[in-house]
Parts: C-alpha cells; sequence; structure tokens
C-alpha cells in the first residue's frame, strides 16, 4: 500500500475510532482496525499507529504517563482542538466520514437531507433529530468505551445496564452535554442515584453517600451502595472526569 499524507476525511475516521474504541483495544490486530484500514487502503499498522498518535493528544493519556507514541502532527493537534471546542458538529462530521466507507445504513437520514437547500420543515426537524441521536450515540459510546464497558463503581459490564451519566446535567450548561470529560459510566441505578445528587464523588474519586440515600430499610440499596462507600471509582483510560464538573456536582446536586 503506498504511503501518503492523511486527508481530513481520513482523519476524521481515525478520531471516530479513537473516540468509540477502548484503548487497550487500539491494536493492528484489531479486526474494526483492519477492516476500517483496508477501506482507506493503509495498511493496520498504519491506522493503529495514528489512533496511538491521537491518544498523545489526550491529557487523559499523557497525564497519567501513557503518552502513546509522542508523534502527534500538527494536524492532528489542531483536529483535537477542534473536537473539543464543539463535540456535537465533531461528532456530526467524523460519523459522516466513517458512513461514507461504512456498510452500515445507520447514518443514512443525515447524509441524505441537505436543509440548505430545502424548504422542508419536515426534513430539517429529521435532520436536527438525527443530529440529536448521532451526537447521544456517540457520547455515550465514547464514555462507555473509555471506561471499557464497565461501571466504574461496581464493575458491572452489562452494556445494556449501563448509563453514560452527564456530570454536569445536560440542561445546565448545553455546551458540554457531549464532552466524553463531562461523562461517568455507571449502573443505571447509580446513574439515577448520581443524577438525584444522593451520591457524589470526592477530589479523590472516592464514592460519597448522602444522608438523604436511605439505605438502612432496604437489604437491595444497602448491598447496592454500602460496600462501595470511600472506595475510588475505576479510572478511565481516556477522557478523565473533569475535575471541575465533579467540583460543580458536589456544590449543586448532590444533597449533603
Amino acid at each position: 500500500m503506498k504511503s501518503r499524507g492523511w486527508n481530513r476525511a481520513e482523519l476524521l475516521i481515525a478520531f471516530h475510532l479513537y473516540n468509540q474504541m477502548p484503548f487497550g483495544k487500539i491494536s493492528s490486530r484489531n479486526p474494526d482496525i483492519i477492516a476500517v484500514a483496508k477501506k482507506l487502503e493503509r495498511t493496520p499498522s498504519a491506522l493503529s499507529m495514528k489512533m496511538a498518535n491521537i491518544a498523545s493528544c489526550d491529557p487523559s493519556i499523557t497525564n497519567s504517563g501513557r503518552s502513546g507514541l509522542k508523534g502527534a502532527s500538527l494536524a492532528d493537534k489542531a483536529m483535537w482542538a477542534e473536537m473539543v471546542a464543539d463535540w456535537e458538529t465533531f461528532y456530526i462530521n467524523s460519523s459522516k466520514s466513517y458512513a461514507s466507507i461504512s456498510s452500515t445504513a445507520e447514518l443514512t437520514d443525515i447524509l441524505a437531507i441537505n436543509v440548505s437547500d430545502s424548504t422542508d420543515y419536515t426534513a430539517e426537524d429529521r435532520y436536527a433529530q438525527t443530529k440529536t441521536r448521532i451526537g447521544q450515540q456517540q457520547f455515550r459510546q465514547s464514555v462507555l468505551s473509555a471506561y471499557d464497558y464497565h461501571c466504574c463503581i461496581t464493575g458491572l459490564n452489562q452494556e445494556t445496564l449501563l448509563i453514560a451519566s452527564h456530570i454536569v446535567p445536560w440542561r445546565i450548561q448545553t455546551s458540554q452535554r457531549l464532552n466524553p470529560t463531562n461523562g461517568l459510566c455507571l449502573s443505571s441505578i447509580h446513574d439515577r442515584a448520581f443524577d438525584q445528587g444522593l451520591i457524589t464523588f470526592n477530589t479523590h474519586l472516592e464514592l460519597i453517600l448522602s444522608s438523604k440515600l436511605n439505605i438502612k430499610s432496604c437489604l437491595f440499596a444497602k448491598n447496592s451502595f454500602e460496600p462501595y462507600e470511600g472506595k475510588t471509582i475505576t479510572l478511565p483510560t481516556k477522557f478523565a472526569p473533569n475535575p471541575e464538573f465533579l467540583n460543580f456536582h458536589r456544590e449543586t446536586i448532590f444533597i449533603n
């Protein structure tokens, strides 16, 4: 396969994969990477190396000493900055690029509808709904993959029971609602408790229970929360929770 630079569409696809894939699965032997590399007419090693270089732009990676290959190009860094400046637009653009080489039809609607050329308000509504759905799906996958599809409190790994839980509620800070550093992978019961301010985390990421969480009269609740009180959550391999967002939750959402 010929050697060449990475164009924008290819970079968007590599970023899409990075966001959706657990860090530990970035490998030239990964079947998903092999399949995408073939569509891009690149080697799996080249694609996995590009994803490792993207990782070197991620503060969650560099701050933990896992600096990837330290080979991020100026284009990689510029695209990382573009992503964190506007998650929703980036998710849409990267999803479009990925859809262009994918055999799935999940993005057919957004690829087919061109609102700027249409006065069809039904199409406009469909476009907005599709954007919202894709943004939410991408946020969920980015958060869950960061925790390798395990609840960060209990270790539960049943994907259908896991929630990409917002730290700062999306209704309060819409600009950060799709930012995966504003997310935690929680089981559905712990997500509900977190959303209602019945649990939170201190600066050491240890679980704190609210006095309003009545666990004495219910064995299920007692077993679901008490064993984890004071325990540190399992840290993600990328997109670590933003300390400012966690502080907001402690100060504003948590019922002390």
